[in-house]
């Protein structure tokens, strides 16, 4: 955002009233309340919008205010105010008009007085708010069942009530040239990599937009820029703990207040098979529904189009493949047709399950998945074996924790049923060479995505393949964070032969 001249606040009082009138829309706006006082003799008015205060609080700044003597309020009356009268935590001074209109309208109360040439802002604010729950996208059947919600310094101390490490920072600043939304860049000082802290500041810094009306999701393509590719390089999450165990492994928070979750960087592939449920289970257990949610993976990306390339390629299969195929058909549309209805069938009942009240949503469930999809058999619309193959690509799609990451599956899967219509079996091949290719080339911030598979690194591959028990984690993955990190080093060091030719043993230091 471009500087601009600030109005300062002048000796004038009426100069500075009518200025605060007709920049708030006093008068106009019903909810912004302008309240007449007196303060050491003085006159003075108070600036707030209605709903945003703490009305307790609030009557017992404005008694103390009007309580005060001419005599102890008198030269230097903010000064006095500041220190002997205002007895609350959050205040501080005001010098210009400009950003006393930022604070009334960020939610803090504006005190003008007569004769001063600064303002105080007492934060005294309340923002309406939900109850921390569970987020239902993340849920676990262990473990913590608290949520992320509307308000960013509640988020903020849920993250902080699990991290009492002193070098945590939230960085505050501002976006939006209109909704001067509040957006907080967090990090352990001493893990992360000061670079990935600079890009994403500046990148947040130049973004030039009105507001943020869809809080995070409208800062991502500033972050990440690169719009076009629909894979994420960048992940979401509405649990605090997740958000803990990323910013100890060296990676960046950013939150937005109104938005009821926050965004992780830098990520990769394998960041989107993992899930907070793994680590409320045993090792093995935990490494088993790791492999699940892969398996469900790969199901979800190719099971219908390699079903359809092999059907469409009798001639290239097996005799132990021989039973793929209806071996009659009966049906009016076409086999290739049939898949991309059932793909835009799926998502239909999806978007009308999230647009349906709770109590029908099962009702709608049942008779989209089964009445409509049985029905469709008995017609001819439909063979039996596209429905299965699809239902069982559906219910793989469910298992990847991340919805943004299900629908660039979504994507890749269409790209490979027409090609796999156009050039049969080779179509498949060339499709899944494609998408490993995009995978490969992707970057979140600078990060490879596929990293530790390509660029390889041995035992990071391992911790994200298994579930490793918790003293078996010595050192964080050497591409996150801070070299110069103790964990990191660490690393390096166990990386590095020693004089023997042997390597060195890792060290197991949280």
């Amino acid at each position: 955002m471009s500087p601009t001249t600030q109005t300062p606040i002048v000796r004038k009082f009426d100069d500075n009233l009518e200025e605060m009138r007709r920049r708030l829309g006093v008068g106009l706006s019903f909810d912004v309340i302008e309240r007449q006082i007196q303060v050491a003799g003085k006159r003075a008015s108070l600036f707030f919008i209605d709903g945003f205060l703490k009305d307790k609080v609030t009557a017992d700044v404005i008694n103390a205010l009007q309580e005060v003597e001419r005599a102890d309020a008198v030269p230097r009356t903010v000064k006095k105010l500041l220190e002997r009268t205002i007895a609350y935590f959050e205040v501080n001074p005001v010098d210009t008009i400009d950003e006393a209109v930022e604070q009334v309208l960020s939610g803090p109360m504006v005190l003008l007085i007569e004769g001063e040439r600064q303002a105080i802002a007492v934060d005294v604010r309340e923002y309406p708010v939900r109850s921390i729950e569970e987020p239902d996208l993340e849920r676990v059947t262990r473990g913590s069942h608290e949520g992320f919600v509307e308000t960013i310094i509640f988020n903020t101390a849920l993250i902080r009530r699990r991290l009492r490490d002193p070098n945590l920072r939230f960085e505050a600043l501002q976006v939006g040239t209109r909704s001067k939304t509040d957006v907080a860049i967090g990090y352990i000082s001493d893990i992360v990599d000061p670079r990935l802290v600079e890009t994403v500041r500046d990148r947040i810094r130049n973004a030039n937009l009105d507001a943020l009306p869809m809080g995070v999701k409208n800062l991502e393509e500033m972050v990440v820029q690169n719009p076009w590719n629909p894979i994420p390089k960048v992940r979401y999450t509405e649990r605090p703990d997740v958000v803990a165990a990323h910013l100890l492994e060296g990676h960046l928070v950013v939150l937005v207040d109104t938005t009821p979750m926050a965004m992780l960087a830098p990520v990769t592939f394998f960041h989107f098979l993992e899930h907070a449920e793994e680590f409320f289970q045993t090792p093995l257990i935990g490494t088993y529904l790791r492999w699940i949610r892969l398996a469900g993976f790969i199901v979800a990306s190719i099971l219908p189009p390699l079903w359809l390339a092999l059907y469409m390629s009798p001639q290239m299969l097996p005799p132990s493949l021989a039973f793929i195929g209806p071996k009659e058909t009966g049906v009016t549309v076409p086999i290739p047709l049939q898949f991309f209805l059932l793909e835009v069938g799926i998502d239909l009942i999806r978007m009308a399950l999230i647009h349906t009240p709770s109590a029908l949503a099962t009702s709608l469930g049942i008779v989209g998945a089964i009445l409509l999809g049985d029905l469709a058999v008995q017609v001819g619309i439909f063979v039996p074996e596209t429905i299965l193959y699809m239902s069982i690509s559906a219910i793989g799609y469910f298992a990847v924790p991340s919805i943004e990451f299900g629908y660039a599956i979504r994507l890749f899967r269409y790209l490979l049923l027409a090609l796999v219509i156009v050039l049969r079996l080779p179509g498949f091949l060339i499709g899944c060479g494609l998408g490993a290719l995009v995978l490969a080339r992707t970057r979140s911030i600078d990060v490879p995505y596929l990293w530790p598979l390509i660029p390889f690194h041995g035992p990071s591959l391992v911790k994200v393949l298994f579930r490793l028990p918790v003293p078996k984690v010595g050192h964080r993955p050497p591409l996150f964070g801070n070299p110069e990190s103790d964990r990191s080093r660490a690393q390096m060091e166990s990386d590095r032969p020693s004089k023997n030719g042997k390597l060195r043993q890792p060290s197991r230091r949280r």
